[in-house]
């Protein structure tokens, strides 16, 4: 589908006056991880899509008072961010695309674009989705608009992708504290070049790194991470240098993009070769010094560590089913193991909040009963039951709240010590306003049970104590056990005798 306009270059001579127009940049992507080892899939309605004015609400840094808003004519189309969940049907995929080409047709032309993804959207039937994607986004604006995309570090550089996009950078920081910043730099880097007439960047130094580790063995908070990322800033202070990035991949998915990559972008040849060398040299060098974020162990000795500390609340991060990392989010494993222990089984035994189970039957049922009441109902296993079937679950409900825009509904069911957090649909537990939402007070707990891996900022503030529990689900942290077929091969640490890899620059052509 190729529009036929004129490009801003014709257009602006065409302008009588002599006033210095500003660059016209449209704003536009979708963002999701999503597990191809999960038995879910992601539909339209999950990506809670913002379209025109709304897209401005996802930045702060373009608000209507900002500095950078008044710098462009910002064209906002469409833009989309699902939690992380399981592949994403090709219906919901072509619908969302769609949207979004026919908004950038009828508001062309454009100078440039900031191209908002995350970089491990998995699609029916799509090898790489975010690459299909652009290329689509080049048959309507040309080759011509400068293209910045901003990703997560755990997100996928295909070939294709590094190709079409013009400036490209992701996070430093996982947990990503720093989202925002690196959103901003993206656009930073885009008007720089636009306001002060310069080309598309001449070299992009790209360089697959064939190491796939999970995202709680890589955190920057802790070394290698934590150095590695830290030689960035000073890299990108260099003569002839724009941008440099590092992504871990993601180790959920089996693609042949699923693998961590270098990129460097700038204007001088040899500066931006040596430094994407040297990152992906050093990321080479201590790829067997990436560990776990906090200590691993079975379910089992997680609670007897957490009943013997002292330390409140102890949080134990149920690994397996994180919904943050693509899994599923309905595994009943975990609370099924909670629920059969018998220092939970009265009301005077260690206070225990479990987050979260979806359970829309029992959501149903609880519609004609209120707090206070008995209720009985199954819990869990919906989408996925290959580890443990549904919970009947009997207690009393404690809370019941409405309008959550993920959750839906949530409902507090006590068993004997325990709070379980029931969804009608899956929610993750990072904030402490979202338990306090629902009369629970996670720093007054004995035990917090959580659907996550790393924990997100304000829960890790709040541990006393934490250990991260090896559990089933679409997103296990054992990755031997997960049956990988497509990914490129050998891959560190599964081939872990593999021979040194060839991790020279390769020069991506340009856009255009």
């Amino acid at each position: 589908m190729m529009l036929s306009i004129l490009s801003c270059k014709e257009k602006s001579s065409m302008e009588a006056n002599n006033e210095k127009e500003l660059p016209r940049i449209a704003i536009a992507g979708l963002a999701i991880e999503s597990s191809t080892f999960s038995p879910a899939t992601t539909d339209e309605e999950a990506f809670h899509a913002r379209v025109n004015e709304e897209v401005f609400s996802f930045y702060p840094f373009l608000s209507q008072d900002s500095i950078n808003r008044k710098r462009a004519d910002w064209v906002p189309t469409l833009r989309a961010h699902a939690l992380p969940g399981g592949i994403v049907t090709r219906e919901a995929y072509e619908s969302l695309v769609g949207k979004t080409l026919k908004m950038l047709e009828e508001n062309g032309p454009y100078d440039g674009l900031f191209f908002d993804i995350h970089g491990a959207m998995s699609v029916e039937g799509i090898e790489d989705p975010e690459g299909d994607f652009i290329l689509r986004i080049r048959e309507v604006i040309g080759q011509e608009p400068m293209i910045s995309t901003s990703m997560d570090l755990h997100g996928n550089v295909s070939l294709r992708l590094a190709e079409q996009s013009d400036l490209i950078t992701c996070y430093r920081m996982a947990p990503h504290e720093d989202a925002l910043e690196s959103k901003k730099r993206a656009v930073d880097n885009l008007l720089h070049r636009l306001e002060n007439g310069l080309d598309k960047p001449k070299y992009k130094a790209w360089i697959p790194v064939p190491i796939l580790l999970p995202g709680e063995k890589t955190s920057t908070r802790i070394e290698p991470g934590k150095s590695l990322y830290a030689m960035l800033p000073s890299i990108t202070k260099k003569e002839g240098i724009i941008d440099a990035a590092i992504w871990i991949g993601y180790a959920w998915a089996d693609e042949p993009r699923n693998h961590a990559v270098v990129m460097v972008t700038g204007d001088d040849k040899e500066e931006v070769s040596a430094a994407a060398e040297e990152l992906a040299n050093k990321f080479w060098e201590v790829r067997g010094s990436f560990e776990f974020v906090a200590p691993t162990t079975t379910l089992e000795e997680s609670f007897k560590m957490a009943l013997e500390s002292e330390q409140k609340p102890f949080i134990i991060s149920d690994m397996g089913d994180n919904p943050t990392a693509g899994g599923a989010g309905d595994v009943s494993w975990t609370l099924k193991e909670i629920l059969a222990r018998k220092e939970f089984k009265s009301e005077d035994g260690p206070s225990i909040i479990y987050a979260s189970i979806p359970g829309p039957e029992l959501i149903e049922k609880a519609k004609a009963l209120k707090v206070g009441d008995p209720i009985k109902a199954p819990v869990g296993a919906i989408v996925d039951d290959r580890f443990a079937g549904p919970v009947e679950l009997e207690g009393v409900i404690m809370a019941m709240e409405q309008g959550d825009v993920h959750a839906e509904t949530e409902i507090v069911v006590r068993v004997g010590s325990v709070d379980v957090i029931v969804t009608k649909k899956r929610k993750p537990y990072h904030k402490e306003a979202d338990f306090t939402r629902l009369g629970l007070n996670p720093r007054e707990s004995d035990i917090v049970v959580v659907k996550i891996g790393y924990l997100v900022p304000e829960l890790y503030n709040m541990r006393g104590g934490w250990i991260m529990a090896l559990t089933p689900g679409g997103v296990d942290q054992d990755l031997d056990r997960l049956g990988y077929k497509n990914i490129i091969r050998p891959m560190y640490p599964l081939d872990k005798d593999m021979k040194e890899p060839d991790l020279k620059t390769r020069f991506v052509p340009l856009s255009d």
